[in-house]
């Protein structure tokens, strides 16, 4: 049975999808948003992160690391993240926590195991799991595996996506899952490709492709001022939606915050958020009675 890289599990949520969920985060994303509020989440690989606050200066985490990355300054503990592995062994030994390693294997059994501990408030909430990350597409193969398990199970799945995968790889998906949360960051390709790394003329084929099929699917916007709140792409984004297939899509708008900023330095990397502001409550106001005049629904939050 496979395993993946899980780098968190949030229990009690009720911001990814209907009723009260566990959201599962699995680690890799074929994106790069400027403004993540998950840089963790990126790389498919296990990474290290540090909080200098914990560091008590004891030095315990040195000697063991196989590849010598760290050494103590006057700043405390210093990572060389160009030879760091992230192996764990300095996190196994740290007293105050401040070592931690983003990412662990799980499988399916394991993940499973974690889930159905949650039953009781999926039954009373109708609520269920969302598979979130990174980019849950990415690892399809687990992901069906585990859609499955949980299909046996009759727990609700939710699919929390950028859209950013192969078309046949949705489809396979798409059978299985009982809702989409899909994003649509920026419409034009130019600009998107600019603030995320890819263009995305891939996200929004498979957003049409998944509509026609009639599945349930709610649109997540990150409402980034400087980004993607202007009018122009506010209207683009409306005229897209009311267009697709299927039965009315819900739409949900995610407004920025800079709460991340302390995960960067968590992993000795720093973000450019210059020019990015959280819209205000005008603006929000604005923003809805575009869609509205769409034909859209749209609510901030969720």
């Amino acid at each position: 049975m496979s395993k993946n890289l899980i780098f968190d599990i949030k229990r009690y949520s009720i911001n990814d999808g209907p009723g009260i969920r566990i959201t599962v985060f699995i680690k890799g994303c074929p994106l790069s948003c400027k403004w993540c509020h998950n840089p963790e989440s990126q790389s498919p690989k296990p990474q290290k992160l540090y909080t200098d606050t914990r560091c008590i200066g004891c030095g315990e985490c040195i000697p063991v690391c196989p590849n010598h990355s760290l050494k103590m300054t006057e700043d405390g503990v210093r990572t060389d993240y160009d030879t760091c592995t992230a192996c764990g062994l300095c996190a196994d030994v740290c007293p105050s926590k401040a070592i931690e390693i983003s990412g662990k294997p799980m499988s399916v059994d394991e993940l499973m195991d974690v889930i159905k501990r949650e039953t009781v408030f999926f039954d009373q909430s109708e609520g269920g799991v969302t598979f979130s990350g990174g980019e849950p597409l990415l690892h399809h193969e687990f992901l069906i595996e585990i859609l499955d398990a949980c299909g046996r199970e009759g727990i609700h799945r939710t699919i929390d996506t950028t859209g950013m995968a192969k078309t046949e790889v949705l489809w396979e998906v798409a059978k299985r899952a009982d809702l989409f949360l899909f994003d649509l960051k920026v419409m034009d390709a130019d600009k998107h490709k600019r603030y995320c790394g890819v263009e995305n003329g891939l996200i929004h084929k498979n957003l049409r492709t998944l509509a026609a099929t009639g599945a349930d699917i709610w649109i997540r916007i990150p409402l980034i001022q400087g980004v993607n709140a202007d009018d122009d792409n506010i209207t683009t984004t409306a005229k897209f939606v009311a267009s697709l297939d299927g039965p009315p899509k819900q739409v949900h708008l995610l407004p920025f915050h800079n709460i991340a900023v302390k995960k960067y330095e968590k992993l000795g990397t720093r973000c450019n958020l210059s020019g990015m502001a959280e819209p205000t409550e005008e603006e929000l106001a604005h923003i809805i009675s575009i869609f509205d005049a769409h034909g859209l629904e749209a609510v901030v939050g969720g």
